[in-house]
């Protein structure tokens, strides 16, 4: 087994990179990572500096880790800004340190990429582990941090010694629903009857909604999507680092992943909404609007994507990250999982301390939030 470092995923073949990364989960498909690269949104102007280990047998591709050196923690969703704070406070600089995980994208998913049919999967799965730790010992970074790791790698990487942090987002779950009224059937009557109103809404007010997929989209509509994305940043808080070129690329790339809800009032788009499908999973990312409707936040980024899971047969919506609101909805608390590895052995043992005790207080911030399931219940 060969390891090595890349720095643009320009050096390795797309159909080789996709056949370790899989089709399932859409953010380590070399289209998407690529699109990153060429259009500037990670690398210099960010501070995400792809360092990839990737992992070749008999010079064929079987394993790979995105890895980025980051120089802050914006794009992350997994927040550290008080460990970089403590480390300011010590006299310690908290930056550089490594990344594993996908910019700006707070979803959960593979992290160790391994060729399914690989005899030795478990074997190559450590030995890119202990890579990634030799790199971020060799260099000259206070931390390595491994973001949204799925099931399968949360094990591992805690079997290999890395502390786990414990954070919640809010998903969810196909159960077979015919149609969204269906949907709603599981629901409690005060809960089913406050989405109905708010959809009625919506149309009572003469906004209709459109769904498009990535080759349906024409240069004007891209252009009207990314500024509906960039008043989003500029009303309210962070900075655009997705450019037009990027979007625009995925369409072509990607056109069957990219699913964009358009509102339109009076023949004139007002709002939109960004989302990215996998095999079993619609993912929503980004919202943009130039004009209040009443509850219309509600219906392009939720109530659309439920109708779209449902009428495509796809298991699971995962719309980004924070947000209690989405329990009345269906979208139900679920654990998301981050792993690290801490250089200074003083501030190693309290951000040890500090995962413990947050993830027990993490665990009783879910048991509450689920005790607020707007489905029905039945008393035995």
């Amino acid at each position: 087994m060969q390891y090595k470092i890349i720095e643009s995923l320009q050096a390795i073949n797309a159909d080789e990179w996709n056949q370790v990364a899989g089709s399932q989960y859409p953010f380590t498909r070399h289209e998407f990572l690529l699109a990153l690269e060429q259009n500037n949104c990670v690398g210099n102007k960010f501070g995400w500096w792809p360092r990839f280990i990737v992992a070749y047998e008999h010079n064929k591709l079987v394993g790979a880790v995105p890895v980025y050196l980051k120089d802050n923690s914006y794009g992350e969703l997994v927040f550290d800004g008080i460990w970089a704070d403590a480390y300011k406070r010590a006299g310690q600089n908290y930056y550089p340190k490594y990344v594993v995980g996908i910019p700006y994208t707070p979803a959960t998913g593979p992290r160790i990429l391994v060729e399914a049919s690989h005899k030795k999967q478990n074997e190559i799965r450590i030995g890119l582990i202990q890579r990634v730790l030799q790199l971020a010992e060799q260099s000259d970074v206070s931390s390595l941090h491994w973001l949204f790791t799925d099931a399968k790698d949360t094990v591992i990487l805690k079997e290999q010694g890395l502390m786990l942090r414990l954070g919640c987002q809010f998903h969810w779950t196909n159960q077979g629903y015919k149609n969204f009224d269906d949907y709603l059937q599981g629901f409690s009557a005060v809960k089913r009857k406050k989405i109905k109103r708010e959809r009625r809404r919506v149309k009572e007010q003469g906004v209709e909604l459109e769904v498009l997929h990535g080759h349906e989209m024409n240069d004007e509509q891209w252009q009207i999507y990314h500024n509906f994305y960039l008043d989003t940043f500029d009303r309210k808080w962070g900075i655009a680092t997705l450019s037009l070129g990027f979007f625009k690329q995925l369409g072509r790339t990607m056109p069957e992943n990219v699913v964009i809800v358009f509102a339109k009032h009076q023949g004139q788009y007002v709002a939109s909404a960004f989302n990215i499908r996998g095999e079993n999973t619609l993912y929503g990312r980004h919202w943009g609007c130039n004009a209040d409707f009443h509850s219309l936040h509600f219906e392009a980024c939720y109530y659309q994507g439920l109708d779209y899971c449902i009428q495509h047969g796809l298991q699971h919506f995962e719309p980004g990250a924070q947000g209690e609101h989405k329990i009345s909805r269906g979208f139900l608390p679920t654990r998301t999982w981050s792993a690290h590895w801490i250089a200074h052995p003083e501030f190693k043992q309290a951000i040890s301390n500090f995962c413990t005790h947050e993830q027990q207080e993490m665990n009783c911030y879910i048991g509450e939030l689920n005790t607020h399931s707007p489905f029905k219940t039945t008393l035995l």
